[in-house]
């Protein structure tokens, strides 16, 4: 992909002194790449982002006073931020009784939907990803003056998060991700379904593992952003909680337990475990009307967040080339680092 060197930009330190007219928010500046021939991305801080995304980025950065309690979700796309929304979203603030039998959650718990917030609307909506909801299609709550306990999320790396919520002592932040060869396959079908739509030609499956592996593209490096939460969760494992996609379906009760007691939430029985994840699994939530029809952000249908959720999905797409293309490139980012996505 080829990129384009714009004028020099200063780093957007979390100084509260920048104004609109800042060198840090001259975004026609930054260096540029085109993605899968499809949209702009620039270059701000040493990661790739579509050029509307870096104005909310840089105001959230200098701006945000975190809370005691606030809860930051973040994650690369397509690695599983629709299910932990709406996991966190059941744990923190829609608890709801739901009938159940000896062989778990029955048939009449849909009389439940009626009060459960999941069926009323798409996770996205409920819990705001702060840089993307300038292009929400309808309004959303101000994020600084919701209610605490405040539940938000961001794509953004760790490194542009802002000081107040990387230090605050209360403040907690749950990371997810993915194995990178699911999570790039994921990505060619999101975005061939926005930039190629009705039946045109999907993106070059090998020119997109390249843009992939060199980082030029939406929220790129993916390995960086990874390694960086990665390993200020190994620092401070009280503030981050580090989760896998593959864990959370592998073992989804033991994984949710984990983050309810994470977030001050724990479970008071098997049976409430049981309900979260009926109520948040993926063949459930893609059966609302509501994501089956409708946007959350314009020109992304809420259907897009639904597609198979399946582990190793990559295996009926990548060539034993390209397959090794993106362990290799794993390999080498991850050396040393203590974290291993391949076999997860």
């Amino acid at each position: 992909m080829a990129t384009s060197k714009g004028s020099s930009i200063p780093s957007s330190g979390n100084s509260h002194d920048h104004q609109d007219d800042d060198a840090s928010f001259r975004v026609n500046e930054l260096p540029r790449a085109r993605f899968w021939d499809a949209m702009d991305i620039c270059q701000w801080e040493g990661s790739w982002f579509e050029p509307g995304l870096v104005k909310p980025a840089v105001t959230f950065r200098t701006t945000f006073q975190a809370h005691h309690d606030d809860v930051l979700l973040a994650s690369p796309p397509k690695t599983g931020t629709t299910w932990l929304k709406a996991l966190c979203l059941c744990i923190m603030q829609n608890p709801i009784p739901i009938a159940t039998s000896d062989s778990g959650v029955n048939a009449e718990a849909a009389a439940d939907d009626d009060d459960d917030i999941l069926a009323k609307d798409n996770p996205h909506f409920h819990i705001q990803t702060i840089e993307s909801m300038i292009y929400a299609t309808k309004p959303h709550p101000d994020l600084y003056s919701t209610p605490s306990p405040r539940l938000f999320h961001t794509h953004l790396p760790y490194k542009v998060l802002p000081d107040s919520t990387k230090n605050s002592p209360g403040c907690k932040i749950v990371y997810i991700t993915r194995n990178p060869k699911d999570t790039l396959i994921s990505l060619w079908h999101f975005f061939n379904s926005i930039f190629r739509p009705n039946g045109l030609e999907p993106y070059p499956l090998d020119r997109a593992v390249d843009c992939f592996c060199s980082g030029v593209h939406q929220y790129g490096p993916f390995f960086d952003h990874v390694l960086e939460y990665w390993l200020e969760s190994q620092k401070r494992p009280t503030k981050i909680l580090f989760l896998k996609y593959e864990e959370l379906k592998r073992e989804p009760k033991a994984e949710v337990k984990k983050l309810a007691s994470f977030l001050g939430r724990p479970f008071a029985s098997e049976e409430e475990v049981e309900k979260v994840v009926w109520r948040c699994s993926l063949e459930r939530l893609r059966n609302f009307e509501v994501n089956k029809n409708g946007s959350i952000l314009y020109g992304v249908p809420n259907s897009s967040y639904f597609r198979r959720g399946a582990v190793g999905d990559w295996k009926n797409y990548l060539t034993p080339e390209l397959e090794e293309q993106i362990s290799r490139t794993a390999r080498s980012k991850f050396e040393g680092s203590g974290l291993c996505l391949e076999d997860a």
